[in-house]
């Protein structure tokens, strides 16, 4: 294993706070600092994963500082945001509409549908209809009903 300076350990700290995968930021500290790291070896810089348990605390709290900042920048960026994104779809579907593109129209009404129904969100909800139970039957089967259809099947066959 390479020995890391600070700056390199600390740049591998942030860029896993912000998601990026081992093997890209294995990429990035090559691309950055000219110095190949092993993928094995980047992750033992996340806190989060088996590999990283055993992280200084130093490193754990710079990650968990980074992981909060990120997660509130995404927040603030437009297109993050469902209702930015919809009203973008409005226009893109005006414009294609006017000028004749049922096609894309049809795509942008798809999209819309889609976005507001959830599509693109990590919740799922399972439910019954009216966000209730999901309603399960009990079914009953006779069992000489069952033999007699399938030898009446097989003899078919």
């Amino acid at each position: 294993m390479a020995r890391l300076t600070d700056a390199q350990q600390r740049f591998i700290v942030q860029a896993l706070a912000c998601y990026d995968s081992p093997t890209e930021v294995s990429e990035a500290v090559k691309e950055e600092f000219g110095i190949e790291v092993e993928r094995s070896h980047v992750a033992a810089y996340d806190p989060t994963k088996v590999a990283g348990r055993g992280l200084a605390k130093k490193w754990r709290d710079l990650f968990f500082a980074t992981r909060e900042r990120f997660r509130k920048e995404v927040a603030e960026i437009p297109i993050a945001d469902q209702a930015y994104r919809l009203r973008n779809l409005g226009r893109l579907y005006t414009r294609a509409a006017r000028t004749g593109n049922a096609a894309l129209a049809a795509q942008l009404l798809e999209q819309a549908a889609r976005e507001v129904g959830g599509a693109f969100t990590n919740r799922r909800e399972h439910t019954g209809a009216g966000g209730g139970p999901i309603e399960q039957k009990t079914v009953v089967v006779d069992e000489a009903k069952v033999a007699a259809a399938v030898a009446k099947l097989e003899d078919d066959y």
